[in-house]
């Protein structure tokens, strides 16, 4: 009995052994790439101060890139992302007041930080959605810095962000985009696109709105990565899925989560956001969403 015993402790030593060597070296290579910094010089844009240029950038910001989802309605900052396993995750306070940004950022280090997700001192942010924004335009990055340089302060400090275990594993593995500077192609400039009622104009509204952060590149949905397996999945958006909706559909969809019949559509779907967006915004997307090539759910 002693034998087994024995035998029993050095399995389960062992066993402990190997979690803390396999855990220890999940975070120092998790955290090498972390700590990682940027060299990118970023691109001049003009940033206008007239009252459409504000009234744009105020466009941009919440109808179109959503910026408020993790930065709050105030653009002061607040934790969007509590779940301890895979991290815990605060923006930054946008605004000139206390804790804030605004104050110490110039043009060129908003550029960075928007389309290249980086900050002045060569640091990645984390989970900064320039993977899309990465598209957006010269105009539109000028009159979402002029709105964002004249917001009212507000006095709201900054929480050191962690990423758990689950989240490093995640980062590792190439299923969590956790520093998106890692991906955004730092050398290439977005061409600018006329706002029309077009497809084309609905595939940059599809791009810097951010469609694929959750329904994936292909528009096909599936499980959105690094959430709670409660989750539910982002729907299929291409012609497989919503092909049969009707222009008045896809308006009620974006206004007012529904689905056609009344259904409601799951409420991670950004309506407070979407339903800002213009009539032409719409009817864009949706021409755009009815080219793009039908895929069965979660297909890639």
């Amino acid at each position: 009995m002693r034998k087994i015993l024995r035998a029993v402790a050095w399995s389960a030593g062992a066993l402990v052994l190997m979690l803390v060597v396999a855990g220890g070296g999940l975070y120092f290579a998790s955290q090498h790439r972390l700590d990682r910094t940027w060299s990118v010089a970023g691109h001049t844009v003009p940033v206008p101060t007239d009252s459409l240029a504000l009234e744009r950038g105020r466009h941009v910001a919440f109808a179109l890139s959503k910026c408020a989802d993790c930065h709050r309605t105030d653009l002061g900052g607040g934790q969007f992302i509590d779940e301890a396993p895979v991290a815990r995750l605060y923006a930054p306070n946008l605004t000139r007041g206390k804790g804030g940004i605004g104050a110490a950022y110039t043009d060129l280090d908003w550029e960075r930080a928007i389309r290249h997700a980086v900050r002045p001192n060569g640091d990645g942010l984390l989970f900064m959605p320039s993977l899309e924004f990465q598209f957006l335009s010269d105009d539109d990055v000028g009159a979402l810095i002029a709105y964002l340089k004249a917001l009212p302060p507000v006095d709201r400090e900054s929480v050191p962000n962690r990423v758990g275990p689950i989240g490093r594993a995640l980062y590792m593995k190439g299923d969590l985009v956790l520093v998106p500077a890692e991906r955004v192609a730092h050398d290439q400039h977005p061409t600018a696109v006329p706002m029309s009622v077009s497809a084309e104009y609905g595939k940059y509204l599809a791009e810097v709105g951010g469609c694929t952060g959750c329904h994936g590149e292909g528009f096909s949905g599936g499980k959105i990565p690094g959430t709670p397996p409660d989750w539910k999945p982002a729907s299929n958006i291409t012609p497989t899925g919503i092909g049969h909706y009707k222009e008045e559909d896809f308006f009620r969809a974006m206004r007012e989560g529904v689905r056609p019949g009344g259904a409601p559509i799951d409420s991670l779907m950004p309506f407070r956001f979407t339903k800002l967006m213009t009539d032409d915004e719409i009817r864009a997307l949706y021409l755009y969403l009815r080219t793009v090539p039908a895929k069965p759910f979660g297909g890639r």
